[in-house]
């Protein structure tokens, strides 16, 4: 099992939970805990589109496809999921990367993604939203 209350994420903070519906994660605990059993580095938390997930099948990494020996059930647009960092990085290079939040975005994303690439998709909302209005 993770630690994943131990894991930062990529702002230096504790690492928050991605998403529980579908539950995702490596572990698949809602989080993108990325303990040593995770060699792909699902650390992304990302808000899925059609344009991703058709770009992920295009290169071979179909995430729509239910895959219940896996406890996968297939991704639908606006579904939050951990995503593998290169994977996110590649289709951030073809065009269509996914929004982040960067909030339960694992700090290891970093060892594969510059923050500022990860700070121009993010979608987090900050806890003083006096700047936004």
């Amino acid at each position: 099992m993770s630690e994943s209350s131990a894991e930062r994420n990529v702002l230096g903070e504790p690492l928050e939970p991605c998403g529980t519906d579908p539950m995702t994660g490596f572990y698949r605990d809602g989080s993108c805990a990325c303990g040593e059993e995770d060699l792909g580095l699902h650390a992304v938390c990302a808000v899925v589109t059609e344009e991703f997930l058709q770009h992920q099948q295009a290169v071979g990494n179909d995430l729509s496809t239910p895959m219940p020996d896996y406890a996968f059930p297939g991704l639908k647009p606006g579904d939050r999921w951990c995503v593998v960092a290169a994977r996110w990085l590649q289709a951030y290079h073809d065009g269509v990367a996914a929004p982040v939040v960067l909030a339960s975005t694992n700090e290891r994303a970093l060892e594969v993604i510059p923050l500022s690439v990860l700070k121009e998709h993010a979608v987090d909302v900050p806890p003083d939203i006096s700047g936004l209005v």
